[in-house]
């Protein structure tokens, strides 16, 4: 990475025409860099503005001609984002307007930011811990409401006063043995062994306690995926509309439409979905749809929940009974959805199932039938009331260092139990705080951050 000497600058809103366009500078050089491009239509100049205040003015190009006209805002070092002096021109959303404001900055002497890199100077700068700067990723991709409360839940710091809790724990366990083994003829309280025993049993409590969040984390960032199965013409793709809000697939009366994987995102009840509509599962000669069934069959078999749909304007066929034994056979998660509930009077689902199995009637035409289905899911991934907003471990990265955590005071414990000498433990609990310290980025490698930072966006 570039030295942090130097200033950096992005365009910091999507690409395309909007109502608003921002551009971010960040570095040593941002506050004169910024004087320099923008002319206050005000008797002061910018500095002489208070920082974090907007102020109204021209943004100028480097001939000093008019781009537009913006507001301007700067912070200094360390009240700031990153950590070091900052400025912001918030223009018109014009591509145009945004990319001569850019050409502006670079002539006075600002480079390009990479990928996330205003973030990774708040990393770098101690204004965010690295589990806070995630966070602004997966706020950034949050695709739920609780996924963007838990993201800004962490953004806040919940996850890492969570583990520091732990850390300091483990750190006092550390730092009294030293003091014990160190200092011998001083008057240092000896550790006892079941005191120990208790401060490590209490503090592996607590990081299963913390694993046993990811599961629900990575729903929330990720999304569940949940493919739609059934046969040719049951009702998927309409289904899929209907949950979406909008046409995404095409539907029509011919039967084998679909012939590849639809994936959209949605929200139902508080739990995200990543819907896939697939094929219809039937034999077929036909050497597309034949591939399309494959990859239905795969999604069936990678999902995290299954619908399984049926149109009950129909008889069900020997396909409907040999979908439903397919689904039952996978393991997962699923939910028995009848279709087409606008076309017949009376219920014509009863007992196609077991009374065990989650299911619904529903009419993709008229919506109805569609909150129960959102009751369901939910029923089948409920949120955990217990664990505050922001408390949750998200990525894989995160799991594993925490396991590998847990896995040190395990291995602690049990040596204690074996009859080894307390300070043969320390190496263990040594081990226990170096995974702790990359979770919120005190021990990490520097090619995990390159990683982590390189997923974000152009700006942030």
């Amino acid at each position: 990475m570039p030295l942090q000497s130097d200033t950096i600058a992005a365009i910091s809103t999507p690409p395309g025409p909007g109502a608003i366009g921002i551009l971010r500078l960040s570095g040593r050089s941002a506050v004169r860099i910024a004087v320099q491009c923008f002319k206050p239509l005000g008797p002061k100049s910018l500095p002489e503005h208070s920082p974090r205040s907007l102020v109204y003015g021209s943004l100028l190009d480097s001939g000093g001609q008019p781009i537009d006209r913006v507001l301007c805002t700067y912070s200094l070092s360390p009240s700031s984002y990153t950590g070091e002096d900052t400025a912001e021109f918030h223009c018109h959303g014009s591509p145009m307007v945004l990319s001569l404001g850019l050409e502006a900055l670079f002539a006075a002497g600002a480079r390009q930011a990479g990928p996330g890199e205003f973030t990774r100077r708040a990393f770098l700068n101690g204004r965010l811990d690295l589990a806070q700067a995630e966070a602004v990723g997966d706020l950034l991709e949050a695709r739920s409401r609780e996924g963007a409360r838990h993201a800004a839940g962490q953004l806040a710091g919940a996850l890492s006063r969570r583990i520091g809790v732990i850390y300091s724990a483990l750190v006092d366990v550390m730092a009294h043995f030293h003091a014990v083994l160190d200092y011998p003829d001083e008057d240092i309280d000896p550790f006892r062994l079941e005191e120990l025993d208790h401060a490590l049993r209490v503090q592996a409590e607590e990081l299963s306690a913390l694993l046993s969040t990811c599961g629900r984390g990575k729903l929330l960032r990720n999304g569940v995926p949940c493919a739609i199965v059934g046969r040719p013409n049951a009702g998927k793709s309409s289904l899929l509309n209907a949950m979406l809000g909008w046409e995404r697939a095409i539907v029509t009366d011919v039967p084998g439409t679909t012939r590849d994987t639809v994936e959209e995102r949605c929200e139902l009840e508080g739990v995200p979905l990543r819907l896939i509509d697939t094929a219809g599962l039937r034999d077929t000669n036909d050497p597309v749809e034949k591939l399309g069934v494959e990859r239905s069959r795969k999604a069936m078999e990678e999902a995290g929940l299954i619908f399984a749909v049926v149109d009950m304007s129909a008889d069900l066929t020997a396909e409907d009974r040999e979908m439903l034994q397919a689904v039952e056979e996978t393991g997962k998660p699923w939910i028995f959805v009848a279709s087409k509930k606008d076309l017949v009077k009376n219920s014509r689902s009863i007992g196609l199932v077991g009374g065990d199995t989650p299911s619904v009637e529903v009419s993709a035409l008229t919506g109805e039938g569609l909150d129960e289905l959102g009751k369901l899911v939910a029923d089948l991934f409920p949120r955990e009331e217990t664990v505050p907003y922001g408390q949750l471990l998200t990525n894989t990265r995160q799991e594993e260092a925490a396991g590998r955590a847990l896995g040190a005071v395990r291995r602690a414990r049990e040596a204690l139990e074996a009859g080894f000498t307390p300070d043969a433990l320390l190496t263990d609990v040594e081990e226990a705080l170096s995974a702790l310290g990359e979770l919120t980025g005190q021990s990490v490698r520097e090619d995990v951050t390159n990683r982590i930072f390189s997923k974000f966006c152009v700006g942030k």
